[in-house]
């Protein structure tokens, strides 16, 4: 019988070997930032955005979960705790095929460089934690291009939770991981879901070609490595405004 780590690794081939040609359909980039929870990602994204913003660079940000078209469903869904880990998927697979084809595609072949706070990873991480298989969760996000650079920012598990929970007056019941029985204690249940989604993280370093990032290092100093990176890998001078 296959583990699920062989299945998650099965799944994964697929994706690395098509990135370079995905790469090459649009004349923007992509570059994605994830991480669990309290990883530092959204500061770090947030900054490099400024910093592009101020350089005068052709960009646009996008976030996770934030399609108008879904939210009512995924609101009803969370506060009447509706949701299968199923449900809960098509729902955040359909924010994402909504804002990809309005925003990230016509941005990508319109030469821009865009931004994203979490992208289809994490849904691999999550939805792989809460039961769902690997191998459909690709299929489900097969039609989505391939960054340039995925920013994997990485802190040790207590660093990270601890990072949270001293900023939540209370952590919501599905981000808590409280639907999958883990603990009464929504503390605990955030701790396990947690590592369940570290664990799912680790394993698509290699095969997804993450840019492994420490989150404990200092905020000034991980931004301009981040910064370098950029501009290392994309040819950031294809985002300035056209000389007239």
């Amino acid at each position: 019988m296959a583990t699920a780590t062989s299945e998650i690794l099965r799944a994964e081939q697929p994706i690395a070997e098509k990135a370079a040609a995905a790469r090459t359909e649009y004349p923007g980039a992509l570059v994605v930032v994830e991480g669990i929870d309290g990883s530092g990602k959204s500061t770090q994204l947030y900054l490099l955005k400024r910093w592009l913003e101020i350089g005068g660079y052709r960009l646009h940000f996008t976030e996770w979960n934030s399609s108008p078209l879904v939210k009512s469903a995924t609101k009803r869904g969370k506060q009447r705790r509706m949701l299968t880990p199923t449900t809960f998927s098509l729902l955040h697979a359909a924010d994402f095929a909504d804002r990809c084809e309005r925003q990230i595609l016509p941005l990508l072949h319109g030469g821009y460089l865009v931004l994203a706070d979490r992208y289809v990873y994490t849904a691999f991480a999550r939805d792989a934690a809460r039961g769902c298989s690997p191998h459909w969760l690709r299929n489900l996000y097969s039609f989505a291009p391939v960054p340039d650079i995925t920013f994997y920012f990485r802190a040790p598990l207590d660093v990270a939770v601890n990072r949270i929970v001293a900023g939540r007056p209370k952590l919501k019941y599905y981000e808590a991981g409280m639907d999958l029985g883990f603990s009464l204690d929504r503390a605990e249940s955030f701790r396990i879901f947690q590592e369940r989604i570290l664990t799912n993280y680790d394993q698509m370093i290699e095969t997804d070609r993450f840019v492994l990032m420490d989150g404990t290092v200092r905020v000034n100093k991980l931004q301009k490595m981040m910064r370098e990176i950029v501009t290392e890998r994309v040819d950031l001078a294809r985002f300035l405004p056209k000389k007239k």
